[in-house]
């Protein structure tokens, strides 16, 4: 590109103007596209019109190669803080989460911790834990970690308002709310949560599918995989199948099953290449490997294993 008028050595001059960088002379970025460069606000203002629609061309291209290059690695509170190992997916499905530290502790450990003793306290923090109907308990420990500043925690909250859980009146706008504040302190479970909410529009917060998708990316670009997913279906309904395939690649790659299977349907119905739907098999069983743990395998058994009906002696 070379708008400006006469530029030499392209991004080295002044877009408007054709000043060169010198001691002098500061040039700067334009922080939306970083194709030209200005030597100052008036002649940014100047060559705005100008230089619009090509900004706007790059702008979406940096944002697309950030979403789709960044977020491979599922974040840190995917892990197990005791054995360090990324939990399976659904994380709800393979791990509890202790309000006393809201530390997502996977079925092995705590299976683990409940054989040497420990079961009415915390793996991980070792707090003595409230029994299941102490709802008062439970959330004074809520409303701890939120004073800390803990994130989770207030979406924690914010779930159960949602949800009417823990003795709370259901609320959905104070569900909203404490979301919003969840998210911007760093909860990515929030960002999740609120794309649901403005995407589908299905809860009370008004459906804003834009804002809703906006949630996913950020989240998706910080390894979220459910928002990954998230926009993938977003892509599929705008039958934009080619980005879909992209994002549930990715999610594939980092544990999702529910990703694994929509690629198949989009190979059955002739969209989805053989190639595509082979390397997100082949990334999802890698992803499940590096979950596995001889202690979670035990705890997958017990789950599992059938419920013997006690002996009742005959009349």
């Amino acid at each position: 590109m070379n708008d400006a008028p006469g530029r030499e050595g392209g991004d080295e001059a002044c877009a408007n103007c054709g000043k060169h960088g010198s001691d002098t002379v500061k040039l700067k970025n334009c922080t939306a596209c970083r194709l030209v460069k200005y030597c100052g606000v008036d002649c940014q203002k100047a060559h705005r019109k100008q230089h619009k629609k090509a900004c706007k061309k790059r702008a979406a291209e940096l944002k697309d190669e950030q979403l789709y290059s960044q977020g491979h690695e599922r974040p840190e509170g995917d892990f197990c803080p005791i054995c360090t190992l990324p939990i399976p997916l659904p994380l709800e499905d393979h791990s509890a989460i202790n309000v006393c530290c809201m530390k997502k502790v996977c079925n092995g450990c705590n299976m683990a911790a409940r054989q040497r003793g420990m079961g009415n306290t915390c793996p991980f923090c070792r707090t003595p834990l409230p029994t299941a109907d102490d709802e008062s308990s439970q959330l004074a420990m809520i409303q701890k970690r939120i004073d800390a500043g803990d994130a989770d925690a207030v979406e924690f909250l914010a779930c159960g308002y949602h949800l009417g859980g823990y003795g709370l009146e259901k609320d959905v706008e104070r569900a909203i709310e404490l979301r919003t504040e969840a998210a911007e302190l760093g909860s990515l479970i929030a960002h999740y949560a609120l794309g649901r909410s403005y995407y589908y529009g299905d809860d009370g917060a008004g459906q804003d599918k834009v804002k809703g998708v906006g949630h996913w990316q950020h989240a998706a670009m910080k390894g979220h995989v459910d928002s990954r997913y998230g926009l993938g279906l977003a892509e599929c309904y705008e039958g934009n199948f080619h980005l879909a395939i992209k994002h549930f690649l990715i999610s594939a790659k980092m544990g999702s099953k529910t990703s694994v299977d929509y690629i198949k349907t989009l190979f059955s119905n002739g969209v989805a290449t053989k190639e595509q739907y082979a390397e997100a098999m082949r990334g999802y069983q890698d992803a499940v490997e590096e979950t596995k743990s001889h202690q979670r395998e035990e705890a997958i058994e017990l789950l599992n294993r059938p419920k013997v009906k006690p002996w009742i002696y005959p009349e």
